[in-house]
């Protein structure tokens, strides 16, 4: 399967904790990607500043779905299932 042309569900719904270029903490899910044009192309497709995260996604049925709308709220769905939990406060260091 081939991207779907103007699609740039990935680009946007899953978060991606390595630097992007132009967003150095990465992003947030659900926040676009600074390298997603406007028609909803990757800037650095085929390039080396391509996160590795980005480079090892390879579009499938059951992630990209029928549509644009179906494949962000695929991922949406994938992005909240693997979440990790919040880490539980521990006490304070007693000195």
């Amino acid at each position: 399967m081939d991207c779907r042309p103007g699609c740039g569900a990935c680009c946007v719904a899953p978060s991606i904790s390595s630097p992007i270029p132009g967003m150095p903490a990465g992003k947030a899910a659900g926040e676009r990607c600074v390298q997603l044009t406007a028609d909803n192309r990757c800037r650095l497709f085929g390039a080396a500043e391509r996160p590795d995260v980005c480079a090892g996604l390879r579009p499938a049925p059951e992630m990209c779905g029928a549509s644009t709308e179906a494949a962000l709220a695929g991922l949406a769905a994938l992005e909240a299932a693997t979440r990790p939990e919040r880490p539980i406060s521990s006490p304070p260091l007693e000195h």
